[in-house]
């Protein structure tokens, strides 16, 4: 199911969307599911 407002990535051509609607299956991109991306480390501030 796709999440509202969730950034999804293309594991094989790295395209990034992000969801402006909620559905019942994933975004698909070149044949497959798209996957959740994962969000990036800030640096500390140290």
């Amino acid at each position: 199911m796709s999440q509202l407002g969730k950034r999804y990535e293309c594991t094989a051509c790295k395209t990034v969307i992000l969801c402006t609607t909620a559905g019942k299956s994933n975004p698909v991109c070149c044949e497959k599911e798209m996957e959740i991306q994962k969000p990036k480390k800030k640096p500390s501030s140290d």
